[in-house]
This record gives structure tokens, C-alpha cells and sequence, in this order.
């Protein structure tokens, strides 16, 4: 999925070949990838292009942007196995970096946590292919240490950043920066699903049942974590918009999304009645990429940027 190109920016020192007429201007590319959870307005709104990771379930082997999601999760509840993922193939990532990069525009490509996938090293090996081959190619790649809109506020800081007239580094900064200054929690409906993907034990799952047990799940440093454990999950969606409205008094407010997997309706009422009057505006509600969803199975989550860094 291409957008439109994002504005020229300053950028000095590429070469060009001969055959091109040599300017002082380069268009700044921003690539990304699927589990961002980009909306597709957003992205094309914005000049970024999305490459998609994939997901298989047993039938069929489909790119997850073009799942439909609510037959998936349906369909999901009744598997005997969960389907299982995978991230863009080099080419995929080669054929992207190619065509940021053909009239000699830079390119900075934003992907999921490397200790969650593959993605980024694939994006560093595809882009060495293409340098093989474009000599004067500029790729960045940023681990946004994360996934979901998370991810997605970092590639969509570089977007800004370039349409603001930014340089190379001035992207990357403001890339950087939004990682630090941003925070993922959500909360599943039940534990089932991290248990079929055997990210806890049935004995833990089952005692979670029992007690009413509700994890309140983050990601630091790269990796998904437990923020809290509370009773019931409106607890949970309760302490989320206590810790954002306690960030948001402490660090200033940003941006944020609400996010869900499989059902909207409780994601539609927390970002209303709740974070609404936290943000003091309307937030958006975000549906999760298909590969992380089918991991954690219904669930609510909550996504913000605040002025101020949340961590070094």
C-alpha cells in the first residue's frame, strides 16, 4: 500500500548518477510494516508505504492487510490451532526500498521489535540488497521496539517530521524520540488465548479463570511484559486510564489511539466515556493487526504519545 510522496526535504551529500540531473532536494520515503496497525487513511494521508506480514491458517496463506477481520475472528474462536505468522519476505522489503529510493530519494523504514520478529533484520538484509545494486541508496532502518500503533506513532513521527521540511536526521530524531515517549497497554478478555499459544501454562490460565485474573500487558525494551494483574476487566480498563490520565498530568499529552482485537464495541465505549475526557478530544478506535490479535485473542488496548520523554 503506497501513499502519495511525502515533501521535499534538505538532504546533502547523496550521490547521483550521472544520468540525473543533480538537485539539492530529496523526497524523504517512510516504509513500514503491517503490524503497525496503520490506519489505511493515516498511511496514505501520510506517503507511507506499508509491507505486510502474513498469516496461515492451515488453508490458506494470506497477507494480514487483507483479512477480513471479523470473519477471521470468528472463524479463529473454533480453530482446533491457532493459525500461526510470518514477516515479509526480502523481496517484498527489496521491492519497497526500490522504489523509495529510484529517483534517488531516502528512505527510513520503521518496523516491529526485533526481539518480537525477524522484520527489521530482514528490512537490514534487503536493504543491503538494494545498495548492492543502487549504490547511492540511503535506508535507515529504526527498531520501533514495539508493535501496534506503538510502532505506528514512530513511523508516523518520521512522516510528520519529513512533511515539516525535517532533514535525514531530523526524521530519525523524531522517530527516536516518539519511542521514548510513548506507552502500549491493553488488557485480554481472557487468558485462552495466550494459553493455546503457550504464553502461559493451563494451570495459570485456569487459575486466572477462576480468580477472575486480569493482566494488564505492556512492552518495554522490546518485549511484552505484565504492567499489573487486578480482579475483572473493568479494573483493568479502569487502572489503563488512571496510569495515561497520571502520565498525561505528569509528561503532557500527545496523541493516542484505542485499540481492540475482534470486538469493537468495548473499545468504542472506553475511548469514550473514559480516555475522551483524559485526552480532551475524540480518539480514534484502531483495529490490531490480525498477527498480533491472534496470539492474544479479544482484548482492549491503549496506545499514547505524551510531550515529554516516559522513559530514557
Amino acid at each position: 500500500m503506497a501513499g502519495p510522496y511525502a515533501a521535499d526535504v534538505v538532504y546533502r551529500g547523496v550521490r547521483r548518477p550521472d544520468h540525473r540531473p543533480r538537485r539539492t532536494h530529496a523526497i524523504i520515503r517512510i516504509v513500514t510494516d503491517s503490524v503497525a496497525s496503520l490506519p489505511a487513511r493515516l498511511a496514505e494521508q501520510l506517503g507511507i508505504e506499508v509491507v505486510s506480514l502474513w498469516v496461515n491458517d492451515g488453508e490458506s496463506h494470506m497477507r494480514d492487510i487483507d483479512i477480513d477481520l471479523d470473519a477471521f475472528y470468528r472463524r479463529l474462536a473454533d480453530m482446533a490451532h491457532l493459525p500461526t505468522s510470518s514477516q515479509p519476505s526480502v523481496d517484498s522489503l527489496v521491492e519497497a526500498f526500490t522504489r523509495g529510493v529510484a529517483d534517488g530519494s531516502a528512505v527510513i523504514g520503521v518496523f516491529i521489535s526485533e526481539k518480537m520478529s525477524g522484520t527489521a533484520q530482514a528490512a537490514r538484509l534487503a536493504a543491503d540488497m538494494v545498495r548492492e545494486s543502487i549504490p547511492e541508496a540511503v535506508i535507515e532502518i529504526v527498531d520501533a521496539r514495539s508493535n501496534s500503533m506503538q510502532e505506528g506513532f514512530v513511523a508516523v513521527a518520521a512522516a510528520k517530521a519529513a512533511l515539516a521540511g525535517e532533514s535525514l536526521e531530523g526524521c530519525l530524531s523524531a522517530a527516536r524520540d516518539t519511542i521514548a515517549r510513548s506507552r502500549y497497554l491493553f488488557t485480554p478478555a481472557s487468558l485462552e488465548y495466550l494459553r493455546r499459544g503457550g504464553r502461559i501454562g493451563s494451570a495459570s490460565a485456569l487459575l486466572g479463570q477462576l480468580l477472575q485474573i486480569r493482566p494488564i500487558l505492556t512492552v518495554e525494551n522490546g518485549e511484552t511484559a505484565t504492567f499489573a494483574k487486578v480482579r475483572t476487566q473493568a479494573r483493568a480498563l479502569s487502572d489503563m486510564a488512571s496510569t495515561f490520565a497520571a502520565d498525561v498530568s505528569a509528561y503532557g499529552f500527545s496523541d493516542a489511539v484505542v485499540h481492540y482485537i475482534a470486538d469493537r464495541a468495548p473499545a468504542e465505549e472506553f475511548a469514550r466515556d473514559t480516555i475522551a475526557a483524559i485526552a480532551g478530544r475524540e480518539v480514534e478506535v484502531v483495529p490490531v493487526s490480525p498477527v498480533i490479535g491472534l496470539h492474544v485473542g479479544p482484548a482492549v488496548g491503549l496506545v499514547y504519545v505524551t510531550q515529554n520523554p516516559l522513559r530514557p
